[in-house]
């Protein structure tokens, strides 16, 4: 069975930081991209960030660029997204997704991680 676990989520005031965590098992995604998503309430989900099989490239969401940089460690087939500078507008459930490239829509993710809640008072 293959999963993909999101944890980390939890409130924090404006201003402040979280990091959340990607843990992968069942199936090895060191050869895959992966990507944080977000789907605030009402609203659809949209990309945050992506990082390469490798880690040498990283992609934003012109939203998060400055505050938010994701990192991958293989060896733990682990993804981070360290989220700095939060703001209200950041509240959401972060969902972690798989794929061989890097993609900003979601449609092109077949593997999803549950969703971790984010919520960022003012």
């Amino acid at each position: 069975q293959v999963q993909l676990v999101e944890s980390g989520g939890g409130l924090v005031q404006a201003g402040g930081s979280l990091r959340l965590t990607c843990a992968a098992s069942g199936r090895t995604f060191s050869s895959y991209a992966r990507a944080w998503f977000r789907q605030a309430p009402g609203k659809e989900r949209e990309f945050v960030a992506g990082i390469s099989w490798s880690g040498g490239n990283t992609y934003y969401a012109d939203s998060v660029k400055g505050r938010f940089t994701i990192s991958r460690d293989n060896a733990k087939n682990t993804v981070y997204l360290h989220m700095n500078s939060l703001k209200p507008e950041d509240t959401a459930i972060y969902y972690c997704a798989a794929a061989p490239s890097v993609y900003t829509t979601e449609y092109r993710y077949n593997n999803w991680g549950q969703g971790t809640q984010v919520t960022v008072s003012s």
